[in-house]
């Protein structure tokens, strides 16, 4: 395993006795219950690569990762040895969305800060939009030249990637939006926000809702075929079936809520990252949300968690203001904990 701590240039001011206490705290309580004990350790942990981690891209090619966090930098990781390969201050506020873009040579940001930005590698600023409200979310369709952005005033915006034009606004939540989601090949959008509520439509469509969830859900995401949704939400993972509607709720292993997950390219596996009581990361099965592996917990709350293009690698973040980096093609072998007698 490689550990990586943040240099001093671009690190931290300093974290606070409050909450070294509460980490500690924390560690211990998640060891009581048997959640601290690692499965699969991860082969890269870059520590304090944010004050918190809040999001993560993956490029095309499967050889960079993107990383920001609630400071507004963005960093640049290379794979698999995750060395450093760049890094600038891009926003006031959080990183809440990242994409690759033109042949993994850009980059495109959204933050709380309400602005959308273009990037060159090296942290040269090609553009930046200034819109309504603080972004919440992004989803970006690179070949149909867009972008989907929710905000925290209730609405979803469409933008046209190659000036950052508006193209369409709607507003579907009455509280701020927490998930978008697009499936390219059928232009189907998705939103769910803190009402409670999930919405699907079409791009020259008015949302309609769909069967709200036993709880807000925190992540979306269209199966490949398109023709279901999933989210993510307490305990469970949640499957709309598009055709008619239909609402169905599956059980996790995941001992709070499921804040963040990422589909494999075929649909089969998900992976999911817990909040809350466990920052678990999970590899389970789409279909059903049975466990398939389980990874080493970050120590804080869970954030973000993303399978890279080519399925490779497997990348999360959380407000241990770590990033955790598996190569599932060559796992590190599980770690076992006793008491010695």
């Amino acid at each position: 395993m490689l550990i990586f701590s943040r240099s001093r240039d671009g690190g931290n001011p300093g974290r606070s006795v409050g909450l070294r206490i509460r980490l500690v705290l924390l560690a211990g309580a998640l060891a009581v219950s048997g959640c601290a004990t690692p499965r699969i350790p991860a082969n890269v942990i870059l520590r304090d690569a944010h004050n918190n981690g809040y999001v993560l891209a993956f490029d095309d090619r499967s050889e960079t990762l993107a990383s920001g966090g609630s400071e507004g930098r963005i960093r640049l990781w290379r794979l698999p040895d995750g060395k450093e390969l760049a890094g600038w201050k891009a926003h006031t506020d959080s990183v809440q969305g990242l994409q690759f873009l033109d042949r993994d040579r850009e980059l495109l940001s959204a933050a709380y800060d309400g602005t959308l930005a273009r990037w060159k590698r090296d942290g040269t600023l090609l553009k930046r939009l200034q819109t309504p409200a603080p972004v919440t979310s992004l989803a970006v369709d690179e070949a149909g030249d867009l972008a989907i952005t929710g905000h925290s005033d209730g609405h979803v915006r469409l933008w046209r990637l190659a000036d950052l034009a508006l193209m369409r606004d709607w507003r579907p939540h009455r509280g701020a939006v927490r998930a978008v989601a697009y499936h390219a090949a059928d232009g189907q959008l998705a939103s769910g926000g803190t009402d409670g509520r999930v919405f699907f439509w079409r791009r020259r469509e008015e949302p309609r809702p769909l069967p709200s969830p036993p709880t807000d859900a925190q992540d979306l995401a269209f199966t490949p075929d398109g023709k279901s949704l999933l989210g993510s939400g307490w305990f469970k993972l949640f499957r709309w079936r598009l055709d008619d509607g239909q609402l169905q709720t599956l059980p996790t292993p995941h001992h709070g809520f499921v804040k963040s997950i990422s589909l494999s390219r075929d649909g089969r596996t998900l992976a999911s990252i817990g909040r809350q009581t466990d920052s678990a990361v999970y590899l389970l099965d789409a279909a059903t949300g049975a466990p398939l592996k389980r990874f080493q917990p970050h120590e804080l709350c869970g954030s973000f968690v993303r399978l890279s293009p080519d399925g490779r690698y497997l990348a999360s973040t959380s407000d241990d203001a770590s990033v955790y980096i598996w190569d599932l093609q060559h796992p590190l072998p599980e770690q076992t904990f006793f008491d010695k007698k």
